[in-house]
């Protein structure tokens, strides 16, 4: 897939703000500072897309990006870390659950796991309970280039053994770096191959 057009379209704080829009969505959420924006702008081949930030807890509404006129990437905020008051976490949390529970023209989740790190049991909790919804996703290794080749094979490894008991079936995997654009090519193709299955959505109530 050639990304020819990516527009952002708009930054929303809950499921009911989001675009009144059939157009399959592929999500993107991780743990603060696993390196969300730098993979949306290399998968997007815009530097500032998403606005990558030194700060932990960055992103803290759902934002909606525009692909090719067909798609949307949406930009969900991360979890655990976030500098905010105790309330506004759980509303920030509740947020991102139901978007992830209820929005039906959900394609898939993506999410991004730092390669340089044994399994974190935040990590771990988060996929857990994405299994029990049903919602599909898939990993994404980061920051490959930050860490030896055997370190990251080891700790994939550990990951995916982790996850075994509590899903059906392994989910599909990707190795990546935004530094060096490895990865992007099979995370575009994946993406392709999904929106060519054209799942039946039905408009938001």
């Amino acid at each position: 897939m050639k990304i020819k057009s990516a527009v952002f379209e708009r930054s929303v704080p809950d499921l009911k703000s989001c675009p009144k829009s059939l157009l399959p969505e592929f999500a993107f959420i991780g743990r603060s500072n696993v390196g969300k924006s730098s993979m949306i702008n290399l998968l997007s081949e815009r530097s500032a897309l998403a606005k990558v930030s030194v700060t932990p807890g960055k992103t803290q509404l759902i934002n909606f990006f525009l692909m090719n006129g067909s798609w949307h990437l949406v930009d969900l905020p991360g979890y655990g870390y976030a500098k905010v008051g105790q309330e506004q976490r759980a509303d920030f949390n509740r947020a991102v659950a139901n978007y992830l529970e209820k929005r039906t023209n959900l394609a898939l989740v993506f999410v991004l796991i730092d390669s340089r790190l044994e399994p974190q049991r935040i990590d771990l909790e988060f996929i857990r309970w994405l299994a029990g919804c049903d919602v599909p996703f898939a990993l994404v290794f980061t920051k490959t280039d930050k860490h030896g080749a055997a370190g990251v094979k080891a700790n994939i490894l550990h990951f995916e053994q982790t996850i075994a008991e509590w899903c059906d079936e392994a989910p599909p995997v990707f190795v990546t770096s935004s530094k060096t654009k490895s990865g992007r090519t099979e995370l575009l193709s994946f993406i392709e191959k999904r929106l060519a299955m054209k799942p039946v959505v039905t408009p938001e109530d």
